[in-house]
């Protein structure tokens, strides 16, 4: 976030930039959510904006969505839907520790937002995030816990995902060489794939040499290690056609680290997935991927070539994690809408009501406090509390009373 900071100060800088977009006279903008920049641009151009998240449900109490704890987890609580006591306690207390995550995270915006914006018309990024006309996050019900949505809320994930194209003629001829064994794709992002693992890729190069699948792996060869010789079995790529090779039909499994965009696509072509979170979102989408049954997920510390290849063959072997994932794919390709055309529809919606005010409730300008009814608690205990003191108080009164009638009578 730092480094973001550092770029908008930049680009917010730059006279010339802001002066050409302005004179575009654009009608609305799209926004990368992730990047709070994103906002401060639109904000200064004066543009209403649809905020486009690329992850999942997460942190929506920033955009007041409801998000009862009781089965709403929280970013990065590696929950289910379904808490015992122990995880709603985690819960909860992960939700208060929020606030203070969320300050720390913008902090770096501060400086960039006083330095750009004049004194009595600087917006804080919590009011910029809730002026979104609509907000619209890569994911749908098909992986996603249900949980509630408000009418600004649109759920567009699979936007990459579409019907495959034949792979390039060098794929389809290694994958050829191992028949109906088929094969499985390796892809551990972008970050991954240009920074040496030594440690990681020697155990799951080991792994990968105990199947008997062909595996396409995408890394850079550059990056890695000189001494370390793949496995016959294995094709080392710098790039790869994912959601071609997603859709063949001689797709296994995939190896991914969680992200997001291979997940839906995962779920788009009805391939099981194992995944090995290593940052951010990826612990918790691999959380869902598991509830889901769509795969199971292994800790990069934790991985060792035996116990790699043996989750490997179990997922490509036992058959309910095929059957979930094509009962997932069902339910995500069953829309009568593509995500593509969900999202371009709702644009286009709110261009032509002038905003998207009526889809915004009320709880958006509320508090905290104001939207837990914490307010309304605190009065109520504190009337009870009040009413049972005075009740006591009177009891004790009426007690001392009949005590003393008694004894002038006795006398």
């Amino acid at each position: 976030m730092g480094q973001l900071a550092h770029q908008c100060d930049y680009l917010l800088g730059d006279s010339e930039l802001k002066e050409s977009l302005k004179h575009e006279k654009f009608d609305i903008a799209l926004l990368d959510a992730f990047n709070p920049c994103s906002f401060l641009v639109a904000e200064w151009l004066g543009l209403p904006y649809v905020a486009f998240f690329p992850g999942n449900l997460l942190n929506v109490h920033q955009i007041a969505l409801p998000s009862p704890l009781s089965y709403v987890p929280v970013y990065r609580s590696q929950l289910s839907d379904h808490m015992d006591f122990w995880g709603r306690t985690k819960n909860v207390l992960m939700f208060l520790c929020s606030s203070i995550a969320e300050r720390h995270i913008q902090a770096p915006f501060h400086s960039v937002i006083q330095k750009h914006f004049r004194t009595g018309v600087q917006p804080s990024l919590s009011d910029l995030y809730r002026k979104a006309e609509l907000w619209a996050f890569n994911t749908d019900f098909s992986l996603e816990f249900p949980q509630p949505l408000m009418p600004n809320t649109l759920l567009v994930g699979g936007l990459l995902s579409k019907p495959p194209e034949p792979v390039p003629q060098d794929f389809e001829e290694f994958i050829s060489k191992f028949g109906e064994a088929g094969f499985v794709i390796v892809t551990l992002g972008s970050m991954v794939s240009s920074v040496p693992l030594s440690e990681l890729l020697q155990e799951m190069n080991a792994g990968f040499a105990l199947i008997p699948q062909a595996v396409i792996w995408r890394y850079h060869h550059s990056q890695w290690p000189e001494d370390l010789q793949p496995a016959a079995n294995v094709k080392l790529v710098e790039w790869l056609p994912q959601n071609d090779l997603l859709g063949h039909p001689s797709a296994r499994l995939l190896v991914t680290h969680g992200g997001q965009n291979s997940l839906m696509q995962a779920v788009y072509h009805a391939v099981p997935v194992l995944g090995i979170p290593l940052f951010g979102d990826q612990f918790d989408n691999m959380v869902r991927a598991e509830v889901k049954g769509l795969g199971l997920a292994l800790e990069a510390t934790e991985l060792r070539r035996e116990g790699f290849a043996h989750i490997m063959k179990r997922l490509i072997t036992d058959k309910q994690y095929k059957t979930s994932a094509l009962a997932l794919s069902v339910i995500h390709r069953s829309h009568p809408l593509s995500p593509g055309q969900r999202l371009e529809m709702w644009v286009e919606h709110i261009l032509q009501s002038g905003g998207g005010a009526h889809l915004r409730t009320y709880s958006l300008q509320q508090p905290l406090y104001q939207q837990y009814l914490i307010d309304v608690i605190l009065i109520l205990v504190a009337s009870l509390l009040l009413l049972l003191y005075t009740l006591i108080k009177i009891g004790r009164t009426v007690n001392r009373m009949i005590r003393n009638t008694g004894k002038l009578k006795s006398n």
